[in-house]
């Protein structure tokens, strides 16, 4: 399944991926380009092997490009229509902003408001933008903005008690302000590809909210990219409809780990390989 998916991502946008996933060179795959469609090429394999041994989700949730990977899954717009479309959402992401000019980094053991607050003061002070990107847990919050600003706010948020603030390393500086050339070539794309109500409920991270409907899928999807994700509130909701076990689809561990941190005793599970899938499958019986 993984090599038909591989394929069939090559054929979509038309050079081989999966030469650059397998063969590299590394740099190549680095390209917000090229790792956006990787990512979620993979996940989307991993869910199909799922889906082959009958899996069916009641709601999906996906962390910023994961929330393209959770549509899929739900019929909302065909694999290859993504694939293309967030090639393109890597490429405008990039273009945005020169390299080197923006920044990213987690803030942690800070609550979101006093972070929002380091974020709205440092933007004053350096007259440049920085604002919260992600809500991943009570614990952890990532800033997005100008290098200058995130810099500033990160002291700020030590000065209000932070733990750590830990810079992370991305080629863009996500979710944020600076991004809105790429929002409007992802409108761009969107509207251009047909889409469906999805099977079943999709979390939106812009607001946590579970939508069903094309009109709010495109939206969201739009403003995702300049918009904070809100994982706590997407967790928080599907928790509330009925959810009982997250299975966490693709690789890694991250939002199992960002799981655990907003309710402890929740059950997650996860498929990255053979056997968390064998694991997986044994848990859902």
């Amino acid at each position: 399944m993984a090599a038909a998916t591989l394929a069939e991502a090559d054929e979509a946008l038309g050079f081989s991926l999966s030469r650059i996933f397998l063969d590299g060179p590394e740099d190549e795959l680095r390209l917000t380009e090229n790792t956006q469609p990787a990512i979620l090429t993979v996940s989307v394999a991993a869910w199909r092997v799922l889906a082959e041994h009958g899996v069916q989700p009641a709601f999906a949730a996906g962390h910023s490009l994961g929330e393209w990977s959770a549509h899929v899954a739900a019929g909302t717009f065909s694999f290859a229509d993504a694939v293309r479309a967030v090639k393109a959402r890597g490429r405008s992401m990039q273009l945005a902003v020169p390299a080197g000019e923006g920044a990213m980094a987690a803030v942690l053991a800070l609550g979101a408001d006093e972070v929002s607050a380091a974020c709205d003061e440092a933007a004053r002070m350096t007259g440049k933008v920085v604002s919260a990107a992600n809500f991943n847990s009570p614990d952890q919050t990532v800033i997005s903005g100008a290098r200058e600003a995130v810099e500033k706010a990160g002291e700020l948020a030590k000065e209000r008690g932070a733990r750590r603030v830990v810079p992370l390393p991305v080629s863009a500086p996500f979710h944020c302000a600076l991004m809105e050339p790429a929002r409007l070539e992802v409108e761009r794309v969107l509207s251009a590809i047909s889409l469906s109500e999805p099977r079943f409920p999709v979390a939106a991270n812009v607001s946590g909210g579970l939508l069903m409907t094309v009109a709010a899928v495109r939206e969201a999807l739009v403003e995702q990219v300049t918009g904070t994700v809100r994982w706590v509130a997407c967790v928080k909701a599907l928790k509330s409809a009925g959810a009982e076990v997250f299975v966490e689809v693709g690789p890694g561990k991250v939002l199992s780990g960002l799981l655990r941190q907003i309710d402890h005793s929740q059950k997650c599970l996860n498929v990255d390989d053979p056997a968390s899938l064998e694991k997986t499958l044994a848990e859902l019986g």
